[in-house]
């Protein structure tokens, strides 16, 4: 299935039905009175959250929706049928902004959220409503209103427990892969993933939600590499995995760039717990493993994780640790 986290669509929400100008016609009475219905209410256009789904790839081919009208006002005080309702289904993350892309309208952050975002246009009134002492007969009625209609923007923001970070071939989505059931594109190569991959990860009878983002270059907080786009996925996070390639020569400096970066794009997510994970053990010997723990951890005062995700090596430990910080 392909990916889109970002839609402008078009609503509009179905007008109110017209009221009714109508008089009772009965045999024997000669000067029947009014009895014109109002018109139905015009349907409204409904947002709802589904975890079944993870894109908003629907709405690149479909960009204009319109709810029904609602039906005119009837003789004999009947009041038209009211518009149905038009649902539109989004992934849950998925945010509702105004047509500026800044002002938020809504968010949905849990499964079978509703929200109204265009209000259909209420009905007119039907002659009946216009009968008065001095008017025994109006004519009057009213037209119904106009549904509303805007431009909005879909955002897409996905919900995990944990983001894996780190610099663009690192091994995130084969670690993704061998510690969950989700099958993510993998090649030796830089920008294999370029979309977020989810997996859930299960140990001791728990879980926990992992998210994979492509991988980040110097200059992602300003949309280099597409990095910006990238890292919103990682906004609703509670924690951060940071991957390393240990057998990059210059391990603290990439480390400083991608933490630079996501301290440039948000100061909130920078401030999320951080586990450091050193992947490939396997290309290289246990002294120059050794070596490099040394030598990064005199820098950076954390616990250093390792790991290979392609031999398998570590990740019963990756686990019990990815679960005691999901929670």
């Amino acid at each position: 299935m392909k990916f889109l986290d970002k839609a402008k669509i078009f609503v509009k929400a179905g007008d109110g039905g017209s009221g009714s100008a109508s008089f009772r016609r009965e045999k024997f009475i000669e000067f029947g009175g009014p009895n014109g219905g109002d018109g139905g209410k015009g349907g409204p256009i409904i947002i709802s959250s589904e975890k079944n789904l993870n894109t908003l790839i629907d709405f690149r081919y479909k960009q204009h929706f319109k709810s029904e009208k609602g039906e005119d006002g009837k003789s004999k005080n009947r009041t038209g049928r009211n518009g149905s309702d038009l649902i539109l289904k989004v992934p849950v993350g998925t945010q509702i902004f105004e047509e500026d892309d800044n002002t938020l309208i809504f968010d949905f952050t849990k499964n079978g959220q509703r929200f109204v975002v265009a209000n259909g246009g209420k009905g007119g009134l039907g002659n009946v409503r216009f009968k008065s002492s001095t008017n025994r007969a109006p004519r009057k009625t009213t037209k119904g209103r106009l549904g509303e209609e805007f431009w909005i923007w879909l955002q897409l923001k996905v919900i995990a427990d944990i983001g894996i970070v780190g610099m663009p071939n690192a091994g995130k989505s084969s670690l993704l892969s061998a510690i969950t059931s989700a099958r993510p594109k993998i090649a030796d190569y830089p920008f294999t993933t370029i979309n977020p991959n989810l997996g859930v990860v299960l140990y001791d009878n728990k879980e926990v939600t992992l998210a994979d983002i492509p991988g980040l270059i110097e200059g992602a907080h300003e949309g280099i590499g597409l990095g910006d786009k990238f890292l919103r996925h990682i906004e609703r996070c509670k924690n951060i995995l940071h991957l390393i390639d240990i057998t990059n020569e210059n391990l603290l400096e990439n480390y400083s760039k991608v933490r630079k970066e996501i301290s440039k794009y948000s100061k909130k997510i920078i401030k999320k717990r951080e586990i450091i994970v050193f992947n490939k053990i396997d290309m290289i010997n246990d002294e120059e493993i050794n070596k490099k723990i040394d030598i990064f951890s005199k820098k950076i005062k954390k616990k250093i994780y390792t790991i290979s995700a392609l031999k398998q090596k570590g990740l019963t430990t990756i686990k019990r640790i990815l679960i005691q910080h999901g929670f």
